[in-house]
């Protein structure tokens, strides 16, 4: 068992599916209180009669209150899981405006208004968790998905800020990055998903045991594929080998469409 979060209440959005229901699971068995958090009521409603959890559906962006709530006043820890992608291609045509202005909302700022929501307490008791479901397009990027790309480089970027800024104050913030996972949005990524991120994709449970491991280790950034770690530091050391090298996975992807 994890200390850490043994009778801790947990948040965890997007959790009626995929990765977020896998957090809520491993959450639940190691003596957490959960809230399951889903647009999907009736999704959210399954998985928390499953674990012995507590379903709060709706919006990400507006969870914490009724959540806190149900959780007798207090949470522990946050799970910002919830996300969207859409294979909006290029910028080449007519511009989606929908799935950009979706995925910011749903995919950075519901992460920015629930740590304003949750850090006046968590500063004021000197501890919190704040985890981050960023993926390993925070960090790279992925073809044929501009909208998503971006976001979650703003989610890995508001999750650094977060912990820069306060983990002298004992908030702990963790991001994980995953490359493909086998979910509903692994199959709405398309082709391009099945050129780059199928052949090596994992299963949600493998993603809540990579964090927890990093829980236990108190690290930050939490790689469920380690090889990204190497894609990483090759992109910071050659940024143009490395995009020369992105752009013929992209002509790659446009070949085989």
């Amino acid at each position: 068992m994890v200390e850490a979060v043994q009778d801790a209440g947990v948040i965890v959005t997007g959790a009626g599916g995929g990765i977020g229901a896998a957090l809520a699971r491993r959450f639940a068995a190691e003596g957490a209180r959960v809230v399951v958090n889903d647009l999907d009521a009736g999704k959210a409603e399954a998985v928390a009669e499953e674990i012995g959890g507590i379903a709060v559906p709706g919006d990400a962006s507006t969870v914490v209150g009724p959540a806190r709530d149900a959780l007798g006043g207090t949470v522990d820890v946050y799970c910002a899981n919830a996300g969207v992608a859409f294979e909006d291609g290029d910028l080449g045509g007519t511009l989606d405006e929908y799935s950009w202005a979706t995925s910011w909302d749903v995919n950075l700022m519901a992460h920015v208004r629930a740590a304003h929501a949750l850090l006046p307490d968590w500063l004021e008791r000197g501890g919190g968790r704040f985890v981050s479901t960023v993926s390993a397009a925070g960090l790279l990027t992925m073809i044929g998905a501009p909208s998503y790309s971006v976001t979650k480089h703003g989610a890995h970027a508001f999750a650094e800020w977060l912990s820069l800024t306060y983990r002298h104050r004992g908030i702990k913030v963790h991001a994980i990055c995953p490359q493909g996972v086998r979910t509903d949005m692994l199959s709405a990524t398309g082709s391009a998903g099945d050129l780059v991120l199928r052949p090596t994709a994992i299963e949600p449970q493998d993603v809540a045991e990579a964090l927890f491991r990093g829980i236990e280790e108190d690290r930050f950034l939490i790689l469920p594929h380690p090889e990204v770690a190497g894609f990483y530091q090759a992109r910071a050391e050659d940024p143009d080998r490395w995009l020369a090298t992105m752009n013929h996975i992209q002509q790659k992807w446009e070949a085989g469409r």
